[in-house]
């Protein structure tokens, strides 16, 4: 009997593994080599996203701003909420092995035709346990243990663009200053010529049209000073909610002299797979695809289930007194038969969503070396850009410097002198504006090699 029984579990586990309701899930999506593009090339150093926050943002205001995000901001902590319930729900899918206990106290009180009230109890503590035969739920603890992880990537992914909105809100507010002390020492020269202007026309030397247009160029730079700090007001109050604090003024050091960084070490694209939060979501998504089509499959086989209750009655068929020990076992098996289409349906949908997540899979490494080249083009575009605002600017800087000699020499008119500060307080401020895309893009290409989740 015992060998008829051991060859029937051999042929029973050999059945089962062929099935495949026990397997553990790989991954087979391939995915593209090149994913950063034939033109973004490894440079030697240290690689980005190999530094924590803290070493890329060395502001300690910065720092102070991005700590107190990290604590008060609500997204991320309802992302760390949700990877709080996964883990319960994970907890909870590797109990379902042990058997369930209830303690169910019950009493009866029965009169018939006016006899004596016969009063029943029964004292039990019952158990029921389901034998994981057939892998259902092997395959519950396995997929809940994917959406735990998925819960703790998107964890990762939300601190991440934590960090990079403060560092990008921050920057702004660096540079919008850095413009309203440029617009402020223009509105003191371009003052300063204008009465110059006025003195000249006053003295019969100049039209007053001069003055007129001198004056218009004026208050044209005085509209730019209140766009300008209302937009600080603007960016300090987005940088107070992604903080979750009241309208406040934002401290901050001088935008200083800036230097884009000259070169970047970007890693290789295969490291996008292990430190993007994103891919990894992704990865961990088909995972739990491919666990709902191994539950699927086992819903096709028998559940068996085991059920037993021990305790004191006085009622076991006959109200007696005392009481009695009574126990009782019970096995069941439930073997589905015909259920209307609904489990070959689950089957042929969990497979076709396996397949569309893992084309979606795909798709995300693509994006993400996307996202890479454009935020490599961003900062090689804006270092190159860098040099030549700065040459700009100190020529339009002697321009202007020396068309105003002229005109107090009576050698130039009013209208170069306009041209030549208006130009000087454009590139002025391009230079600026352009310093802030090339720290955008390299936050950006932080971020994008999966930076900012440590």
């Amino acid at each position: 009997m015992k060998r008829i029984i051991s060859i029937f579990a051999a042929a029973a586990c050999f059945v089962l593994s062929g099935c495949g309701i026990y397997n553990k899930y790989q991954s087979t999506a391939e995915v593209p080599v090149n994913a950063f593009g034939n033109d973004v090339v490894n440079t030697d150093g240290i690689q980005l996203a190999d530094l924590s926050w803290r070493e890329f943002f060395t502001d300690p205001l910065l720092q102070q701003l991005i700590d107190t995000a990290l604590v008060r901001n609500t997204d991320l902590n309802s992302a760390r909420i949700a990877v709080e319930k996964s883990e319960a729900a994970l907890r909870a899918a590797k109990l379902a092995y042990l058997p369930s206990l209830y303690f169910s106290p019950s009493g009866t009180l029965s009169s018939f035709d006016n006899s004596p009230v016969s009063k029943a109890y029964d004292l039990s503590l019952q158990m029921s346990m389901d034998l994981d035969v057939f892998g259902s739920i092997t395959s519950q603890k396995r997929k809940s243990k994917a959406v735990l992880l998925q819960a703790q990537a998107q964890e990762e992914a939300i601190r991440a663009n934590l960090v990079s909105s403060v560092a990008q809100h921050y920057i702004l507010l660096l540079v919008l200053d850095r413009q309203m002390e440029i617009l402020t020492a223009t509105d003191n020269l371009w003052n300063a010529s204008l009465e110059t202007q006025k003195t000249l026309w006053e003295n019969g030397k100049s039209y007053s049209t001069a003055v007129n247009q001198m004056e218009s160029s004026y208050l044209n730079v005085k509209t730019q000073l209140v766009d300008t700090k209302r937009n600080i007001r603007q960016v300090e109050n987005a940088l107070c909610r992604l903080l979750a604090i009241t309208p406040q003024h934002i401290q901050r050091k001088r935008w200083g002299n800036y230097e884009l960084p000259q070169r970047f070490s970007v890693g290789v694209p295969a490291q996008l797979l292990t430190r993007r939060p994103d891919v990894r979501i992704a990865e961990h998504a088909m995972e739990e695809a491919f666990y709902n089509t191994q539950a699927a499959r086992s819903a096709f086989y028998p559940s068996i289930t085991l059920q037993g209750a021990l305790g004191w009655t006085n009622n076991a068929g006959v109200v007696t007194d005392p009481g009695k020990l009574l126990w009782t076992a019970v096995a069941s098996l439930t073997q589905p038969i015909f259920a209307r289409g609904k489990l070959l349906a689950n089957l042929k949908v969990s497979k076709l969503t396996q397949q569309d997540v893992q084309n979606k899979y795909v798709q995300t490494v693509i994006d993400a070396g996307n996202q890479v080249n454009e935020a490599m083009a961003d900062c090689q575009a804006a270092l190159e850009k860098d040099g030549y605002y700065k040459r700009q600017v100190a020529v339009l800087q002697d321009a202007y410097n020396g068309t105003h000699e002229l005109m107090d020499n009576g050698k130039a008119n009013y209208l170069e002198v306009l041209t030549a500060q208006e130009s000087l307080l454009s590139a002025q401020l391009s230079e600026a504006m352009n310093l802030y895309d090339g720290a955008q893009a390299l936050i950006a290409l932080y971020i994008a090699l999966g930076g900012g989740t440590k």
